[in-house]
């Protein structure tokens, strides 16, 4: 079981399966969405994810069609991102648990987008784009 929640505390979430495909994407949108030099991003099952507080503080938008990113309205903290494409699952930011992750980070993704200030130094794999068998 993970629980995590927002900056500000008013959006908690719990999710009662395994975190799966987590990887540090470097994609200019991840920067952006993030204010970093990479998001860490991971896939949890939908029936697995529950907002136990504050589902009314979640404010959403889409940058592409069916593609939807919530984040708590009071402090801005990315929560999670659903796709229409596969309603199965959710990509979640790994920053918001409060509990310890025992999976592990498999890679770093797009990094021919990296910020030019990023001094990548990893023993991880590293794509152009997705991780294989994506």
């Amino acid at each position: 079981m993970y629980t995590g929640s927002c900056l500000c505390g008013e959006v908690r979430v719990e999710v009662s399966g395994s975190i799966t495909s987590i990887i540090h994407c470097h994609c200019s949108l991840c920067r952006k969405n993030s204010g970093t030099a990479f998001a860490t991003n991971g896939f949890v099952n939908t029936e697995d994810f529950i907002i136990t507080k504050g589902q009314e503080q979640l404010s959403e938008f889409s940058f592409k069609p069916g593609r939807t990113r919530y984040f708590c309205k009071c402090c801005g903290s990315p929560v999670y991102s659903s796709d229409n494409d596969d309603k199965s699952r959710i990509r979640i930011r790994l920053g918001i648990f409060d509990s310890d992750i025992t999976e592990l980070v498999l890679s770093h993704n797009f990094v021919t987008s990296k910020a030019n200030w990023e001094q990548l130094e990893t023993s991880l794999p590293c794509y152009e784009k997705h991780e294989p068998g994506r």
